[in-house]
């Protein structure tokens, strides 16, 4: 299979279902009717001129939201691009060969998804939320320099360009070669993906491919761009703030933003200045990482000095955002302010010194690795802090049920684990042990995708009232959370295990004995991989059928006095273009007071009532699982007589459990799962489909699990016998759904909650 032709298919299928979204979404768009009610009606075409005119306004705006925008919606097509390198990672990973792609497909992979998440993907994201939201937050017009703003953007797809041109080479190669004779192909079969890890180690990226020349000079276009824009972020912060803002009320995103731009401006030219070296080691025959001359150590120290301090560059945002919209959910304010600001400058400057933890393993003086093992521990010391006082703010705070909430409090849990495995690979035994294994894999992920997208989400959600007037869909965006919360943690920590077994990284086969984990990671990274597509649809979706707002105060801030001033700037937008008066709250309390001011309920209270619910939700459910499953077993039994599903079946379910192949005991452990495991399943997640009715998510909840019972019960049926095995479970599938899901309702279960401001 042409890994080239693969991916792009992949990335072309993502873009054209955006495109439908949108354009079924267009179609039946509620605008505002002329009496100030919404009315659904089409909206008129786009013609010719309308698009031009929004093309040159795109590409020549100086505003600062604009470019915000911008950054974002690039950071997110290179998310997306780089997130199908790690599905198709995984996907290869599935089996212990090299059987689904070739090593060498691998290795590009592995190159490519490194480098296109780190560079192209994070540091963007939150410059485009920065730039959105920083000049709102401190009360500033726009950005110190906007000109060299849109500049510092503009030079971002062009480097994505040039880095990522092996594979547009390649595709079009393909294409050509339908039509051209393939020896006038032979300059564009010349480029290729680069193989040589996303560090890009000499003597691997000495190696004669044009195409690691082009990949070399799109990142350091990409480290002029970050560096242009932390000298805007830095200037903004400093002259541009409203008088009324000083450095003690300065807000903690602006505060993260600042010390990460600065950060910066001392990494980012030194990347800048090794790719140059490297760039003219393969070019020029100079030697300042080949053998005879630097050798290759001198490249592992000017990386890893750049290297450790972008983790923190692409980590203190996220910190920023969790501290900001953390207090929000939980009613509130920040639990020790001034600690987190000097703790984030702490980080900012112990940065510097943890670089050689990354190479205890080549030979490093003893003196000098011990060193680094103190500082590599001492910077621990920062972000605990931020998280002690992270969990201090939601102590007897208001926690409200939201996507945000979710997604912060899954990211705390991640990171703590993350940030504790850290702090073993600083011991330099353990990780001489470790350094090569899954282990690293596994820790590294759990902080970059254990907080860093979270908080992304977590802000897109926050914000998103603002950023387009409208309200999301509350109840996906809950589900979504939760899924990439548990897809993150199966994966990452299931990496962990592998460490903890020694499985080497980085290799394209592994012994067979690890298939099973590595199966259980690649699932759960294909529950990241739907959530992040949950939520592309929501944001897409929403931003054409959600429902528009009526208030500038979607999250009821000012009731806890957290009524930020990009809220403010917002209320005064929405009376000025929409004629929305402000709001104020019927009861506005501090918003640090605990949220409960009378006396708790005792232990047992507190349990007694949620056990009564549980027991009668319990019950509800077994009966309703009961009747599902009487319904579904006649709609089997009919396929078994077609010959579309084999008894058998069940016999072998009952050894999974260590018990003899009898049909008689496996048809009971599906009764049993039937009416326990699946109703249970239904009655924790029911809330949180699809639909309005109760019918509707019971026949969207049969479908999911449609899947399981197709793969479990699968007896080697090929062809129109599969087709209608197939159709046979999805249908038995949907019965058992309307059986399970109408005994509840008739029986008065557990329902939906009404949609309000407090609950998603």
């Amino acid at each position: 299979m042409n890994r080239a032709l693969a991916e792009v298919a992949l990335f072309g299928a993502v873009v054209l279902l955006c495109l439908l979204t949108v354009g079924l979404a267009r179609r039946l768009r509620a605008e505002p009717s002329p009496d100030g009610g919404y009315a659904v009606g089409r909206e008129r075409r786009l013609s010719l001129s309308d698009a031009k005119a929004a093309a040159i306004r795109w590409t020549t705006t100086t505003n600062h939201r604009e470019i915000g925008l911008l950054y974002i919606a690039f950071g997110t097509v290179a998310a997306i691009w780089g997130g199908i390198d790690a599905m198709m990672i995984r996907t290869h990973l599935l089996t212990p060969a090299a059987d689904i792609w070739t090593e060498q497909t691998y290795n590009e992979l592995f190159t490519m998804h490194g480098l296109t998440m780190l560079i192209f993907f994070v540091t963007p994201v939150f410059f485009g939320i920065g730039n959105y939201f920083l000049p709102l937050l401190i009360g500033a017009d726009d950005m110190a320099f906007p000109r060299l703003n849109a500049i510092g953007f503009w030079l971002l797809p062009p480097s994505l360009l040039l880095a990522r041109l092996g594979i547009v080479a390649e595709v079009t190669g393909a294409v050509l070669a339908v039509v051209v004779p393939a020896d006038r192909l032979a300059l564009l079969s010349a480029f290729q993906e680069p193989a040589i890890g996303w560090t890009m180690y000499p003597p691997l990226s000495l190696a004669p491919n044009p195409q690691t020349n082009f990949l070399l000079l799109g990142l350091h276009l990409s480290g002029i761009a970050t560096t242009i824009g932390a000298i805007n972020f830095i200037t903004t912060v400093i002259y541009e703030r409203d008088e009324s803002i000083g450095w003690a009320n300065l807000d903690i995103f602006s505060w993260n933003m600042l010390i990460t731009s600065a950060i910066i401006l001392f990494a980012f030219p030194l990347l800048g200045t090794a790719l140059l070296m490297l760039l003219f080691d393969r070019n020029f025959g100079t030697t300042f990482f080949a053998v005879e001359g630097g050798g290759p150590i001198l490249w592992q120290h000017l990386l890893w000095f750049w290297g450790h301090p972008e983790v923190y560059i692409i980590f203190l945002p996220a910190t920023g955002l969790m501290s900001l919209i953390l207090p929000k959910f939980v009613g509130r304010k920040l639990f020790g302010f001034k600690f987190i600001v000097y703790s984030t400058i702490a980080i900012g400057v112990l940065s510097f010194a943890v670089w050689a933890h990354h190479m205890f393993v080549t030979g490093v003086d003893p003196r000098i690795r011990a060193s680094f093992m103190a500082t590599s521990i001492a910077i621990a010391v920062p972000s605990a802090i931020k998280v002690f006082n992270w969990i201090t703010t939601m102590w007897n705070g208001d926690v409200r049920l939201a996507a945000p909430t979710i997604l912060c409090v899954g990211s705390i849990g991640l990171f703590i684990v993350g940030g504790v495995t850290g702090i073993f690979l600083a011991v330099i035994p353990v990780d001489i042990i470790y350094h090569g294994t899954y282990y690293v894999v596994g820790h590294f992920h759990l902080i970059l995708m254990g907080i860093i997208p979270l908080m992304m989400f977590a802000a897109s959600y926050y914000w998103y009232p603002m950023l387009t007037g409208r309200m999301y869909d509350r109840r996906l965006a809950i589900f979504q959370s939760v899924l990439l919360v548990i897809g993150s943690t199966v994966t990452f920590m299931t990496l962990m295990a592998l460490g903890f077994l020694e499985l080497p990284r980085r290799y394209a086969t592994y012994p067979a004995e690890f298939s099973a984990l590595q199966i259980v990671a690649t699932v759960g990274a294909f529950l990241i991989g739907i959530s992040v597509l949950m939520w592309l649809y929501n944001m897409l979706w929403s931003y054409f059928r959600g429902t528009p707002i009526e208030t500038a105060d979607p999250w009821e801030l000012k009731a806890t006095e957290q009524f930020t001033p990009e809220w403010q700037w917002f209320e005064d937008r929405l009376e000025r273009e929409r004629g929305v008066p402000p709001s104020e709250p019927d009861e506005v309390r501090p918003s640090y007071v605990p949220a409960q001011e009378d006396r708790p309920l005792s232990l047992y209270g507190r349990i007694k009532p949620v056990a009564r619910r549980a027991g009668n939700d319990a019950g509800t459910g077994a009966l309703g699982g009961f009747i599902g499953t009487v319904l579904m077993t006649g709609v089997l039994l009919v396929a078994v007589v077609l010959g579309a599903f084999d008894l058998e079946a069940f016999a072998t379910l009952a050894t999974f459990v260590g018990l003899p192949a009898n049909l008689g005991l496996g048809y009971g452990l599906f009764l049993i799962g039937g009416m326990t495991v699946w109703p249970l399943l239904f009655l924790s997640l029911g809330e949180y489909l699809p639909g309005e009715l109760t019918l509707i998510t019971g026949l969207w909840y049969a479908t999911v699990i449609a899947s399981g019972f197709a793969l479990a019960f699968h007896t080697d049926q090929t062809g129109l016998e599969l087709v209608t095995y197939l159709l046979f479970v999805l249908l038995a599938h949907w019965i058992y759904g309307l059986g399970l899901a109408g005994t509840i309702a008739y029986l008065g279960g557990r329902q939906r909650r009404p949609s309000t401001g407090e609950n998603e």
